[in-house]
């Protein structure tokens, strides 16, 4: 799927795009499938929800195990793979909500920095509606962060760098609907507001090597994407049969409860952020 010289700009920048894995038909099918359960539930998803929906949807559980991804991601990561974790990140039109600059890494507990994030837009992703930006070569090493728990930011602790960050080096991801991006754990990454009339709508799709493990909490669980767990880390998860199926509901519940512990560890906080 990636050229060896891509994979070596990745290791040497820490991320690459585009990456084309539906086409635009596709993405707008799947951002109406998200929209349309909005619709049926009374508004935008949101709280715990928003965390592993790929536990509680079978189009979700199904695009995470699209073969287009999990080829990009063989690239980098090696054969045998596991869906650690997966997040919706949707920036209503006009609205405040923002990323700081962080570490995916910086609380997720997990032993190595053998992960990479698949962010998959089902909307355009531009400057105007805050696309990713990133700083190349900034994944050689894990600096602090602190917490800010500030209302419009997308992120689960409010974190961001507690280190200066030389915005001029900035690379903006934008994506066509359908397109993706691949990124390293220790990557410094965010993304400004939206101030388009339209939502932006993307899904982050997290994946480790079997050999990685959760090293901050109770035993962890993901999913076998591909390939074979020679080293048994991690509870392996079962696809939903049906969206929303009893089944499913309760394994979610459990597992997102489990992964909030790991990271508001230190905090007062119980529940993922509305």
């Amino acid at each position: 799927m990636l050229s060896s010289q891509t994979v070596d700009r990745y290791q040497r920048d820490g991320y690459h795009f585009p990456i084309d894995i539906l086409s635009e038909d596709e993405a707008r099918e799947y951002r109406g499938r998200l929209e349309a359960y909005e619709m049926r539930s009374g508004g935008p998803l949101k709280g715990e929800f928003r965390h592993k929906p790929h536990l509680l949807f079978t189009w979700l559980n199904e695009l995470v195990r699209h073969p287009r991804i999990l080829d990009a991601v063989e690239d980098v990561l090696g054969p045998n793979l596991l869906c650690w974790n997966s997040s919706f990140f949707i920036k209503e039109a006009n609205d405040n909500g923002f990323v700081s600059w962080h570490q995916d890494a910086t609380y997720w507990g997990l032993s190595s920095p053998d992960v990479s994030t698949i962010w998959l837009a089902f909307t355009p992703a531009s400057e105007l509606n805050g696309c990713m930006k990133f700083i190349p070569g900034s994944h050689k090493i894990q600096v602090a962060h602190r917490d800010t728990f500030h209302k419009d930011n997308l992120l689960t602790r409010g974190q961001e760098i507690a280190v200066e960050v030389d915005e001029s080096q900035a690379v903006l991801a934008q994506l066509k609907p359908g397109q993706a991006s691949i990124h390293h754990v220790l990557l410094f990454h965010g993304s400004a507001p939206n101030r388009s009339g339209d939502r932006r709508i993307g899904f982050a799709v997290r994946y480790i090597p079997t050999h990685v493990r959760q090293v901050a909490g109770e035993r962890d669980s993901a999913m076998l994407v591909r390939g074979v767990d020679e080293h048994q880390n991690f509870e392996l998860e079962s696809a939903p049969q049906a969206d929303f199926s009893p089944e499913a509901c309760a394994l979610h519940a459990a597992v997102t409860q489990r992964q909030l512990k790991v990271l508001y560890r230190g905090t007062d906080r119980t529940e993922y952020r509305a």
